[in-house]
């Protein structure tokens, strides 16, 4: 399947399709039920375009994820002259980067993610606390729905209008994800000294992050609260894009809703434990819409 896939993708040298793979290899390492999503959901054409997308995502991640500050921000505006060189030229002497700027190649939109997600990283290596909900829009807005862009807008309307819509659809949804991930890693990411969930929410509530307790659980209850009102507004994501690519969006949205169910389950032990969604509850949301998009593809032969 994958060597059909960069066929359709328009993949054929050589080279490329090497390291294509090997983009492949790795999302499959680091994001193993979302590449699964990906291969069984989406069209075959452009699912290279979207590993590429995601590989090179997760390439910056780990650049400017090491270090002091400052050195997290040498490494971002080194990586920053390599990507913008790449697109530049058409070529690199790093895989991710030829990948990216042949997708950038057929998929032109991406360049402006890209450029949009750069910029955002600025916040990404500075922020170490989350004051409070206006602050966490503007880490959404600035980061982390740029970084979702980068494969959304392979999928997005090409119609002006349902291209915006569908842009606030992604604005909701990376929101939403954005508060069920600070509270799925809230060990990890107070042991960094950069927990996500806004201070003053931890304030209001008496909670210590690092103690389960009644107050770490209203605290809980009340981020998955907002996240679930944030999912619930995202709903009608699916129904803005094509056809083909509606399957891939409905299992997008249902896995956060999975996620956020295992956040609320595990509620104040977020001081101690992190969470996920159930894998039998993906796995049975991914063969339910798979074996949709298998009739809707006969139904419309």
């Amino acid at each position: 399947m994958w060597k059909r896939a960069l066929d359709r993708a328009g993949v054929r040298e050589p080279r490329l399709r090497r390291d294509y793979t090997e983009q492949r290899r790795a999302v499959r390492r680091f994001a193993a039920a979302e590449y699964a999503a990906a291969r069984i959901l989406l069209p075959a054409a452009l699912l290279p375009h979207v590993v590429a997308a995601v590989a090179f995502m997760h390439e910056t991640d780990d650049r400017i994820d090491r270090g002091t500050p400052d050195e997290r921000l040498a490494a971002l505006a080194e990586w920053d002259g390599l990507v913008r060189k790449a697109l530049a030229g058409g070529d690199s002497t790093l895989p991710v980067l030829r990948c990216l700027a042949r997708t950038a190649e057929h998929h032109p939109e991406v360049r402006v993610h890209v450029d949009e997600f750069l910029r955002g990283c600025d916040r990404e290596v500075a922020w170490r606390t989350i004051a409070d909900d206006e602050e966490l829009e503007e880490y959404v807005g600035e980061y982390s729905l740029p970084a979702l862009m980068l494969t959304a807008c392979l999928l997005a309307p090409e119609d002006v209008p349902a291209r915006a819509a569908f842009t606030e659809g992604c604005h909701l949804l990376i929101r939403a994800m954005q508060r069920i991930d600070f509270l799925e890693d809230l060990p990890e990411d107070v042991r960094a000294g950069r927990p996500g969930v806004p201070a003053d929410a931890v304030t209001r509530n008496g909670a210590d992050l690092t103690r389960p307790g009644a107050a770490l659980g209203r605290l809980v209850e009340e981020q998955a609260g907002h996240a679930a009102a944030d999912l619930a507004a995202a709903t009608p994501l699916p129904d803005l894009v094509a056809p083909p690519y509606r399957p891939f969006v409905r299992a997008l949205v249902g896995v956060q809703r999975l996620r956020l169910d295992a956040v609320r389950r595990a509620g104040a032990s977020l001081a101690t434990r992190s969470s996920g969604p159930s894998a039998p509850a993906a796995a049975l949301l991914l063969l339910r819409e798979a074996v949709g998009r298998v009739a809707w593809w006969r139904h419309d032969l």
